[in-house]
Parts: structure tokens; sequence; C-alpha cells
């Protein structure tokens, strides 16, 4: 007599079975409601052959001969050095009323954490819209622009920053009768201001990334002589901006790097 043996499945790969057919489905649904077909990533290359070809070679005259190209970068830089700084003050202040442990009414830390979560889920592109709506498209709608998004960014980590300060010094320094802001100034400030210096300069690396994009919709800088070059067809020009970005990018993450590096001590940069 032969008997068989059956092996059932396990329970997780059931689950992973699962998982792949929800989301297949998933997938196969966007791509019908966006009218998209997936063997167009395949067959439709032809294009991105032809625009590699009309970008190259890159003109790097455009960068020498065109004051204003690197007159928009110092532009970008200055959008974006202010827009870390003033948002970044704005994000400490509001943090200090939102934290546990520097604001004692719980209203005013109710709001100031409405304030932050409602600053941080407005998307940038509708931010920069109402700022070229209201101060016309300038680098100084894309620095408003950077404002916001470093408050609604950088708030609620700061706020972190602050409800995680050790709490030893801070009763040390109420035992001997002194007020809640001699504690702020003497036990909190001390204790977070190198974290708080190097997320500002983190920001300013965030936010070079966001000034370029902003000027593409008229925020101003070297984002929106690349939206003209763009404009007007000249993609040799067009590949010459995007390398003098992508060095940009990369020197200011460098820099960056460096100096958080300095303030946090060796090793402690993630």
């Amino acid at each position: 007599m032969i008997t068989a043996n059956y092996i059932l499945p396990s329970k997780k790969y059931k689950q992973r079975i699962t998982v792949f057919m929800v989301a297949a489905i998933v997938v196969a649904l966007a791509c019908f409601y966006t009218n998209f077909n997936p063997i167009g990533i395949f067959t439709q290359f032809r294009y991105v052959r032809e625009l590699i070809g009309d970008m190259s070679p890159p003109n790097y005259k455009v960068l020498s001969e065109n004051s204003s190209t690197l007159m928009s970068v110092l532009q970008t830089l200055s959008m974006a050095f202010l827009g870390s700084l003033y948002g970044g003050v704005i994000a400490i202040i509001i943090a200090f009323l939102a934290a546990s442990n520097t604001m004692r009414y719980s209203g005013v830390r109710m709001l100031a954490r409405f304030v932050l979560s409602f600053l941080r889920v407005i998307p940038s592109l509708v931010v920069i819209l109402i700022f070229v709506i209201a101060v016309g498209p300038s680098t100084f709608a894309g620095m408003l622009t950077l404002v916001i998004i470093t408050i609604g960014n950088f708030g609620k980590l700061f706020t972190e920053v602050i409800e995680n300060v050790d709490n030893p010094p801070a009763e040390a320094i109420y035992s001997v009768g002194a007020s809640r802001m001699q504690v702020i100034r003497y036990s909190i400030i001390p204790a977070i201001l190198p974290t708080l210096v190097a997320n500002l300069i983190f920001a300013f690396d965030v936010n070079i990334r966001g000034a370029i994009a902003l000027g593409i919709f008229g925020g101003g800088g070297i984002g929106f002589q690349l939206q003209l070059a763009k404009s007007v067809l000249h993609y040799k020009d067009v590949s010459a901006i995007v390398s003098l970005i992508i060095v940009l990018v990369i020197l200011t993450e460098k820099i960056s790097d460096y100096l958080r590096r300095k303030i946090l001590g060796e090793g402690k940069l993630k």
C-alpha cells in the first residue's frame, strides 16, 4: 500500500502570496486608472536617447559667458540660507512652546503642535504657488516658501530634542529656587544648542535642493534659469546647468556633513 505525503503550504508562505496578489491588483488598478502601459517602459526609450543626443555635449560656455547663471547660484544659496535661518529660528521658538518640559500650559502646547502639524502636511508646491500669486515670481517667494517648509519639517524634530533633555540638571536648578525661564536658559539651552545648530546646518543642506526645485515653479535662482533654458529648447544649456546643480549639491552636502561632525563630534553623524 502506497501512502502519499502532502506538504501543506506554511502560514508564512500564504501571507507572502496574499501580499503579492494584493500588490499586483493595486498596481494593475493604478495602471488602468492612469492609462499607463507598463510595456512602454521598455519600448519608449528612443525618446530618452533622442533627448540625450540633444543635450550632448553640454554648453559650458553658458556658465562663463552668461553672468545671470552664476548670479542665480548665489540667489539659490541665499534663499536656502535665509530660509533655513528664519525658518529654523521660528521652528525653535514654536518647539519651546510645544515641548512639555518648557511649556506648562497644555492649551499652548496643543496649539503649537497643531501649527507644526499643519505646516508639515502642506505640499511645498502649493506653498510656492501661493507666494508666487502673493508677491510674484521671485527669489523672495522662494525664500518665504523655504521658511514655511523648514518650520514644518524641523519644528517637530526640535520639539523632540527639547523633550529628550536629561532631567537631573534641570531638577538641580529648580531645587535652588530658579524660575522656569532660568532653567531653560541655564540647563536646557546649553544641552540642546549643539544639536540645534547641527540640525540647522542640515536644514540648509536640504533647502539647497528645495530652492532648486522651487525655482522651476517661479522661486528664482538656478532652478529658474534651468526652466528658462528648457522653455526655449536650449538642451545643451540645460545639461550644463544640470551639471552645475549636481556639483553644487555635492559640495553643499560634503561641507554640511563636515560641519555637523565638528559640532556633534566625530562618529556621531548618521
